[in-house]
């Protein structure tokens, strides 16, 4: 069955790691797919790098193209480290892994969770997800709480990271 399996390896991460280039997450990332895809014998057809976007939202240049290509049915198997790699919106996500992979006929494997769809254990993903889009968005806040803090004490004038 795997040679009938046309993969692509789906990579993200919001925010440069401070690499030049892709960043070292990105390339984490890669190096555990390629692994993964060579113990089990998957021939992978193209990767997508989104580094440097938001996984709320999936207007992301190489989401895009995953989904064009899933349209043209040049991939059916979308493989990522984890279900927080393909997005943290815990609807969209959902939406992605329950009905439209579903309905192109495309499998989803994240490696990490131990997500398959191809298999019957997936019962634990919808909280994944929520706690994917909860650990976004706290991040967030707190992000925000900090630079507002850092703007009242005069810092950013004097500490520009």
């Amino acid at each position: 069955m795997n040679e009938l399996l046309n993969v692509g390896l789906y990579c993200r991460l919001s925010s440069d790691d401070g690499t030049i280039g892709e960043s070292g997450s990105i390339q984490t990332q890669k190096m555990i797919l390629e692994k993964y895809c060579n113990d089990n014998s998957f021939k992978v057809k193209d990767i997508y790098v989104d580094d440097g976007y938001s996984g709320l939202n999936f207007n992301r240049p190489n989401f895009q193209r995953l989904i064009n290509d899933i349209e043209i049915c040049k991939i059916n198997l979308v493989i990522t480290k984890d279900l927080s790699r393909l997005g943290r919106d815990y609807i969209q996500t959902g939406y992605y892994t329950e009905i439209y992979f579903p309905s192109k006929g495309v499998r989803y494997i994240a490696v990490n969770d131990n997500i398959d769809t191809f298999k019957d254990n997936n019962d634990i993903a919808p909280f994944k997800n929520i706690l994917n889009d909860m650990y976004a968005k706290d991040l967030s806040r707190k992000v925000k709480a900090a630079k507002h803090q850092r703007a009242m004490n005069g810092w950013d004038e004097i500490y520009k990271p």
